[in-house]
C-alpha cells in the first residue's frame, strides 16, 4: 500500500488526488477515475481490509462521486460505517451517507435505527454527528421515529446539540408543518436560550413563521428589540465578530425579522426606531459585511412607519452607495432606492445624476437595476424620456426575455402616461416594430380594445383624433418588410374599423392595402382572416352609407382564394362576405353598424326565440330534447356497424377500449340498434331470452325495468375529462400611513457629522456637463437643492408648459392630488429634544393606484407620538433575562406584563386592509363580454388594467 502521507493518509490516495489534478483533458481525468472504481470495487469486498482502510476506501468513493461517476456500489459501506463503535468511524460513515444518500433512497430505512440510538449516546459528539444525519436523510415518513429525541435533546447540557437540535426541528417544519406543529413554542423558549449560537439557530424558524403569521407574534417584538441591542452594544463573545462587525449575520437576520413585524404596524415600529438607527450609525462602510448590514436597516426602515430621522439616514447612506466606485455598492444603491421612493419619491431627486451615470455605466446588470428604478419613478413630466431610453435599450439587446419585459413596461408606461395621442401611436409603433413576436399578445388586444373605447372623454374629438392618427401612422408602415405577426393584425383591424371614418382616405384604397397584406403573407391564416374581416366591414360601412361598392380584382381573387381554402375559418369568412355583398342597405346597417364596437349586447341565453319552433315541432311528432345530464352514458353509436366492419382509412393508433363480446344471433333476427339518445323499456322476447341464456354473461331481467340496450356501445379508457380554471387575483393592499418624529438621544451627534464632513471632503467637486443636466431635468424635474447650491450653471428653464401637459394627460393621471414639498433641516438621527416636525402625507404610487392596491381614503391625520418604551437589559444576562423567558410560570407572568405595558397584545392591522378597495370586478366582466363580440380578449389577468386611464 505504500507509505503514509500527509494528514494520516497513505501515499497511494495523495497519488490519487495529484494525478486528478494534473489531468490535462476529461478523458484522462476518466481514465483514472475509472481505474480506481475498479481498484475500489476489489479492496472493499477483501474481508481482509482492516476498518482503517475502509475508511479511507469511503473518502476515495467521495472523489469519485463528485466527479460525477457512480460510486453505488459502495454506498453499503458507508452506511455499515455509521454502526461502529469507533467515533471516527462513526462520524466519516455519517459523512459518507448524508452526501451519498438522498431522504427517499431505498438504504434509509437501514440508518434509522441507528441514528436513533446514536441520539441517545452520552457522547455529544456522536449526538451531532446523527442530527447532522437527521436534517439530510429524514423524510416526512420517518420524522415521528426520531422526533421524541430530537425535542428531548433541545434541553441537553452541550449548546452544539440544543442548537442542531433546533435546525432538525426546523428541518421537519420545512418537510411537514402538520408534525411539528404542536412544538412551535419551543422556538420561543431558544430565544432565552444563554448561547448566542442556539438563540441565532432559532431566528431561522421564527422567520419563517413571522413570514406566514405576522400578528401572532407581535409580543416578540420587545424580545427581538433587545436582543438586537445587545448584539450592537458588543455584549456578544468576540467569537461571533466578523471584520470587527458584532455579529453580522445574527444582525441581518433580526433586521428582516424587525421589518416583518414594523411593516403597517406605528406602535411596533416606534419600539425600533431607536436600534435600527444606532445600528445605522455604528455600521462600518469599508467591508463587505459593514454594507450589507447598512443595506438591510435601510430595508427595514423602507418597511416601517415612516419617520424622517430614519429616512434622512437611509438617504444618506444611499447616497455613499451611489457614489462609490464598485459596481456591487452602486447596485446596492440602486436597489435600496427603489425601495425608498415608494415612501418618500422625492428622494430621488437628490441623487438624481448618480442615477444618469448607472444608467450610463457599461455594466449591464446595473443598468437593468436603474431602469427598475426609472419604471417605479415615472411621471407624466418624464414618461417620454424614460421610454425612450427603454425602447433604445431594447433595440441594442439581444436577450429576448428582458427585451418582452421591457417590451411590456414600454406599453404600460405608454397606457398610464401618454402626454398625446400622436406620442402614444408612435411608441406603441416602435414597440411592436423592434420588439416583433417577442411583444405578447395581451398587447396586441389591449390596444385594438383602447382604441375601441377611446380615452372616456366627455367629447369624441380626442377619439377620433387617436384613430385618425393611428390609421395615418399604420398606412405609412405597411410597407416595411417583417412586421410581427401581432402588429399586422392590429393594423388589419384598426383599418376596418376606422379606416373610412374620417373620410380622408377612399374604400377603395383601404381595401387595395388589405389585399396587399393578405398576399403578402399568404402562409399566416392569421392575418388572412383579420383581413378579410376588414374588408367585409369596410364594404358594409359603404353599402350602409348608400355609396357605389367598386370590388378590386385583386379582392375578388382572394376571396376566390379563401374560399377553396382548407381551413375552415377562412372559408366562412369568405362566404360571409359574399354574403353582405348581396345585402340592401337597411339590412347591412343592422348587421354590421358604424362604429358599435363597444356597445352593449343583449344576448338571450335561454333561446326564447326558438319557443314555437320548438312546440310546433314537437306536435308534429318530434322526440324531446333530452339534457345531457340525463344521457350520461349514452354514446354515439350510430356509425357503430360501420367501424366494425370497415378498417379504419387512417393508419393511427386506437385507443379505445376492447367491446364487450356481444351474443351470436341468428341471421333471421337482426340486431336492433337504439339512437344515442333514446331509452326505452325492453319487454322479454321469448325467443331472444332463450338465446341470450346460452352466453356466458346472460343475467336475469325483469321485463318491467327500464335500461339502456348497450350491446354496441363502444367503452373509453378513463374517465371523462373536465379543466380546472383557477382564477388568480393578486391583491396588494399597501397601508400608506403619515411620517411621525420620535425622540432619540443626542449624545454622539458631533463625532457623526465630524465623520460626514471627512467623508464628503473626500469626493472631488466636478463640473456636470450640460447634456447631463437636461436629461437630469427631464427625468427628475430639475437638480435637486443640493446641486444648484454646487453647480455654476444657471438654473434652466422647465422644458414643458404644466397647463398644457396637463392637457393631454390621460385622466387617471390628471386627477392625482398634488404633493405639497416643504423644505426642511437635515433630520439630526440623535436629536433628543421634543419631536417638531410635522411630515406631509406621502405621495401617491401611480402604479399601485393604477391596479387598484392603493387606498386613497386612509386616514392621514397626524398623531403626536410619545417616547419610545424600550425595555433595560442587565448588564450581561445576555438572553436569558428577557421577557420572553418560559422555563418558569414567574417568567411566563413576566411576558404577559410587558407585552400588556407596551401594549402589543391586540395589536392587529385588520381594519386597515378591510378598507382597501379592490378592482370592479363586475364591470369588468360586463365591458370584456361586448369586447369579446368583436374578436378581442381583454387580459385575464388585470380585467381593469384600463379602469384608470378610461374613466
Amino acid at each position: 500500500m505504500g507509505s503514509q502521507g500527509g494528514f494520516g493518509q497513505s501515499k497511494e490516495f495523495l497519488d490519487l488526488i495529484k494525478s486528478i489534478g494534473e489531468a490535462r483533458s476529461k478523458a484522462e481525468e476518466d481514465r483514472i477515475v475509472l481505474r480506481e472504481i475498479e481498484t475500489l470495487k476489489v479492496r472493499l469486498n477483501d474481508p481482509n481490509t482492516s476498518k482503517f482502510k475502509h475508511k479511507e476506501y469511503v473518502i476515495r468513493l467521495l472523489y469519485v462521486e463528485v466527479l460525477g461517476h457512480d460510486a453505488s456500489f459502495g454506498y453499503i459501506h458507508a452506511v455499515k460505517m455509521t454502526h461502529d463503535e469507533n467515533l471516527h468511524l462513526k462520524r466519516t460513515g455519517y459523512l459518507a451517507v448524508t452526501l451519498f444518500l438522498n431522504e427517499d433512497h431505498d438504504l434509509i430505512i437501514l440508518i434509522v435505527n441507528t441514528i436513533q440510538k446514536d441520539l441517545k449516546s452520552d457522547n455529544y459528539l456522536v449526538v451531532c454527528a446523527a442530527l447532522n444525519a437527521v436534517c439530510r436523510l429524514i423524510n416526512e415518513e420517518t420524522i415521528p421515529a426520531v422526533l421524541p429525541q430530537v425535542v428531548e435533546l433541545l434541553g441537553h447540557q452541550k449548546e452544539a446539540v440544543r442548537k442542531k437540535a433546533v435546525m432538525a426541528l426546523h428541518r421537519f417544519y420545512q418537510k411537514s408543518p402538520g408534525s411539528v406543529s404542536h412544538l412551535i413554542s419551543h422556538f420561543r423558549k431558544r430565544l432565552s436560550d444563554n448561547d448566542p449560537g442556539v438563540m441565532g439557530a432559532a431566528l431561522c424558524p421564527l422567520f419563517d413563521l413571522i413570514m406566514i403569521d405576522v400578528n401572532s407574534y407581535k409580543d416578540l417584538v420587545v424580545s427581538f428589540v433587545n436582543i438586537l441591542k445587545q448584539v450592537a452594544e458588543r455584549r456578544l463573545p468576540k467569537s461571533y465578530d466578523y471584520h470587527q462587525m458584532p455579529a453580522p449575520f445574527i444582525q441581518i437576520k433580526l433586521l428582516k425579522i424587525l421589518a416583518l413585524l414594523g411593516n403597517g404596524d406605528k406602535k411596533a415600529s416606534e419600539q425600533m426606531y431607536t436600534v435600527v438607527g444606532d445600528i445605522m450609525t455604528k455600521c462600518h462602510s469599508t467591508s463587505n459585511i459593514g454594507n450589507a448590514v447598512l443595506y438591510e436597516c435601510i430595508c427595514c426602515v423602507s418597511s416601517l412607519h415612516p419617520n424622517p430621522k430614519l429616512l434622512g439616514a437611509a438617504a444618506d447612506a444611499i447616497s455613499k452607495f451611489l457614489k462609490s466606485d464598485s459596481h456591487n455598492l452602486k447596485y446596492l444603491g440602486i436597489d435600496a432606492l427603489s425601495r425608498l421612493i415608494k415612501i418618500s419619491p422625492e428622494v430621488a431627486e437628490q441623487h438624481q445624476l448618480a442615477v444618469i451615470d448607472c444608467l450610463e455605466d457599461p455594466d449591464d446588470t446595473l443598468k437593468r437595476k436603474t431602469f427598475e428604478l426609472l419604471y417605479k419613478m415615472t411621471k407624466s413630466s418624464n414618461v417620454e424620456v424614460i421610454v425612450d431610453r427603454m425602447i433604445d435599450y431594447m433595440i441594442r439587446i439581444n436577450d429576448n426575455h428582458y427585451k418582452t419585459e421591457i417590451a411590456s413596461r414600454c406599453v404600460e408606461l405608454a397606457e398610464q402616461f401618454a402626454p398625446s395621442n400622436q406620442w402614444f401611436i408612435q411608441t406603441m409603433n416602435k414597440v411592436f416594430e423592434h420588439a416583433g413576436d417577442l411583444v405578447n399578445t395581451k398587447v396586441a388586444h389591449n390596444l385594438m380594445r383602447l382604441m375601441a373605447e377611446g380615452f372616456g372623454e366627455a367629447d369624441d374629438s380626442a377619439d377620433s383624433q387617436l384613430r385618425s392618427s393611428a390609421v395615418e401612422s399604420y398606412l405609412r408602415i405597411m410597407g416595411e418588410p417583417k412586421l410581427p405577426s401581432a402588429f399586422l393584425q392590429v393594423i388589419c383591424w384598426v383599418l376596418g374599423e376606422y379606416g373610412t371614418a374620417d373620410g380622408k382616405y377612399s374604400a377603395s384604397y383601404i381595401t387595395g392595402k388589405l389585399c396587399d397584406v393578405a398576399e403578402a403573407h399568404s402562409t399566416d391564416d392569421t392575418i388572412k382572416a383579420y383581413a378579410v374581416t376588414a374588408l367585409m366591414k369596410i364594404y358594409s360601412f359603404e353599402i350602409a352609407a348608400g355609396r357605389k361598392v367598386d370590388i378590386l380584382p385583386e379582392c375578388l381573387s382572394l376571396v376566390e382564394e379563401m374560399l377553396a381554402s382548407h381551413s375552415t375559418d377562412l372559408r366562412q369568412r369568405a362566404y360571409e362576405l359574399q354574403a353582405i355583398l348581396g345585402l340592401d342597405a337597411h339590412a347591412v346597417e343592422k348587421i354590421l353598424p358604424m362604429d358599435s364596437t363597444c356597445e352593449d349586447i343583449e344576448v338571450d341565453k335561454n333561446l326564447s326565440f326558438l319557443h314555437g319552433y320548438v312546440q310546433q315541432a314537437l306536435e308534429n311528432g318530434a322526440q324531446p330534447y333530452i339534457p345531457e345530464s340525463e344521457r350520461v352514458g349514452a354514446s354515439n353509436i350510430s356509425n357503430f356497424k360501420s367501424q366494425q366492419d370497415h378498417e379504419p382509412s387512417t393508419h393511427t393508433l386506437r385507443f379505445e377500449a376492447y367491446e364487450l363480446p356481444k351474443p351470436s344471433l341468428p341471421p333471421n333476427i337482426p340486431p336492433v340498434l337504439a339512437s344515442s339518445t333514446e331509452i326505452v323499456p325492453v319487454p322479454e322476447l321469448p325467443s331472444v331470452a332463450d338465446i341470450l341464456q346460452t352466453a356466458p354473461s346472460a343475467s336475469d331481467a325483469r321485463s318491467s325495468e327500464l335500461k339502456l340496450r348497450l350491446d354496441g356501445v363502444q367503452r373509453k379508457w378513463g374517465r371523462p375529462a373536465y379543466s380546472s380554471v383557477t382564477p388568480s387575483t393578486s391583491s396588494n393592499n399597501t397601508v400608506n400611513v403619515q411620517n411621525e418624529a420620535t425622540q432619540r438621544d443626542s449624545a454622539g451627534s458631533s463625532n457623526s457629522k465630524v465623520r460626514d464632513a471627512s467623508y464628503d471632503s473626500k469626493i472631488q467637486q466636478v463640473e456636470v456637463p450640460p447634456e447631463k443636466q437636461q436629461l437630469a431635468a427631464s427625468l427628475f424635474g430639475g437638480a435637486s437643492k443640493s446641486e444648484r447650491r454646487q453647480s455654476s450653471i444657471q438654473k434652466m428653464p422647465k422644458s414643458q408648459n404644466q397647463a398644457a401637459d396637463t392637457s393631454h394627460v390621460p385622466k387617471a393621471a390628471a386627477s392625482r392630488p398634488p404633493t405639497v414639498k416643504t423644505s426642511q433641516p437635515p433630520p439630526d438621527l440623535l436629536d433628543l429634544s421634543e419631536p417638531s416636525i410635522t411630515s406631509s402625507a406621502p405621495s401617491i404610487d401611480p402604479f399601485k393606484q393604477l391596479e387598484g392596491l392603493l387606498d386613497l381614503t386612509q386616514d392621514t391625520t397626524s398623531q403626536t407620538a410619545g417616547g419610545v418604551g424600550g425595555t433595560e437589559a442587565p448588564e450581561f444576562s445576555l438572553f436569558a433575562d428577557m421577557s420572553l423567558s418560559v422555563q418558569s410560570d414567574s417568567a411566563a407572568n413576566s411576558i404577559s406584563n410587558v407585552s400588556d405595558r407596551n401594549g402589543l397584545g391586540g395589536t392587529t392591522i385588520e381594519n386597515l386592509v378591510k378598507s382597501n378597495k379592490g378592482p370592479n370586478l363586475k364591470e369588468a366582466l360586463e365591458r370584456d363580454a361586448v369586447v369579446r363580440q368583436v374578436g378581442v380578449t381583454p387580459s385575464g389577468q388585470n380585467p381593469n388594467l384600463f379602469k384608470d386611464l378610461l374613466g
